[in-house]
């Protein structure tokens, strides 16, 4: 365990025997015509899940889905992930029609040793989204002991991962959220080199604090997706019709010039594969040079750059991927992502992979178990790597 993890209470720690364990998960998971599409986060909870249970307690789940502005609403209900867990866990799994209040209180009460509850969407109250103490102070009414295992929503200061950690000491780190900040720390730590950071994605904005925190940090950026039609703009190459974020071509402008006096190599496309639009994936082409023509928008590196991006990955010691090259939706469009996953999981290198679409990617090339972590949290791992404090990680109890 690294130092970021070591320093905060785990959930191996407490002492469960016979008590109702709170655990804030993160199944703000995909549910289509009432089951689940993408089972990945709660399978990624099982671990936490099942050492409370064989170690005597009685866990109760919450989590959020969606976006349900604060009002209950069947399409968010959380009543098809209990049944999914329930076939994971091999278990039956409680549901509690709401998460606060008689029911949910009577739910949490009647919970017997060997069963699991999970209680209706967080997000169905006001209260979790605003932090609100009350809200809080109904949810600790439910257990004895508090586990945040949900890495993917501990950059929201909500009532589930910040006020109520003040009603319970020690609040734990969960198992899922040790590995995060293990895997995600290491990469702020003393890493193997070369150390490089592969970027994709669609904005520059997004990717800005990232870039400035392990711009000390790297040997060297490889950037695709969309993002790398700003930088190429940025240098004056031509890029088409492709999407370039006008009002950060200066910002990118400053990166170039600053990993320039640092040393830190930053690669570009060399060619591309581009089509008049998404939308007309069959009339696509290949095109060799870094300018694109009018009409024509980059929808993925081309062959050229990644072979590049391979022979760069091939000796490095630790790999960071977020963001894929290109619309990996989209044949022919995936091939850049594909050629980029299978140079990291020929290599030696750690490689950690954030966000939700890298992630998808790697689901649907068959190579995420491959990799050394691939994080369940979009918004958190980006935040956590920007280096600001994550509120779900700082409400935690220090060891001392």
């Amino acid at each position: 365990m690294n130092g970021a993890t070591s320093k905060k209470v785990s959930v191996r720690d407490l002492d469960l025997s016979g008590k109702r364990v709170f655990v804030r998960v993160d199944f703000n998971v995909p549910v289509e015509a009432g089951r689940v599409a993408d089972d990945l986060r709660i399978r990624a909870s099982l671990p936490t899940v099942g050492l409370i249970l064989n170690r005597g307690g009685r866990p109760v789940l919450a989590s959020h889905l969606g976006r349900p502005r604060a009002t209950s609403n069947k399409d968010f209900s959380l009543l098809p992930v209990a049944q999914r867990l329930g076939s994971l866990l091999e278990l039956p799994v409680r549901f509690a029609p709401d998460c606060v209040g008689p029911d949910a209180e009577k739910a949490s009460g009647a919970l017997a040793s060997g069963e699991v509850l999970l209680l209706e969407n967080l997000r169905f109250h006001p209260g979790e989204e605003k932090n609100d103490p009350h809200f809080a102070a109904q949810l600790a009414r439910l257990a004895d002991a508090y586990v945040n295992d949900a890495f993917g929503s501990a950059h929201r200061a909500h009532a589930s991962v910040a006020a109520l950690c003040s009603h319970f000491r020690p609040a734990a780190a969960g198992l899922l959220m040790e590995r995060e900040i293990d895997c995600l720390g290491a990469l702020l730590g003393n890493p193997a080199r070369p150390y490089l950071a592969i970027l994709g994605g669609a904005k520059v904005a997004d990717k800005v604090g990232l870039i400035r925190n392990l711009l000390p940090r790297v040997d060297a950026f490889l950037i695709g997706g969309a993002m790398a039609y700003t930088f190429l703009a940025a240098g004056k190459v031509p890029v088409g019709s492709s999407k370039v974020e006008q009002a950060n071509v200066p910002v990118a402008a400053e990166i170039l010039e600053s990993a320039a006096r640092a040393g830190v190599k930053i690669l570009l496309p060399v060619d591309h594969r581009v089509a008049p639009s998404v939308e007309k994936p069959g009339e696509g082409e290949l095109v060799s040079g870094r300018s694109i023509p009018e009409g024509l928008m980059g929808l993925d590196i081309g062959p050229e750059t990644a072979a590049a991006f391979a022979r760069e990955i091939a000796p490095a010691g630790t790999v960071l991927w977020n963001g894929p090259m290109g619309v990996f939706e989209r044949p022919p469009f995936d091939a850049g992502s594909r050629s980029v996953a299978e140079a990291i999981v020929a290599g030696r290198a750690l490689s950690v992979a954030g966000g939700g679409d890298t992630a998808a990617a790697l689901g649907r090339f068959g190579l995420a178990e491959r990799f050394s972590h691939v994080s369940t949290g979009g918004g958190a791992s980006l935040e956590f790597l920007s280096g600001l404090i994550l509120p779900g990680v700082a409400a935690l109890t220090d060891r001392s």
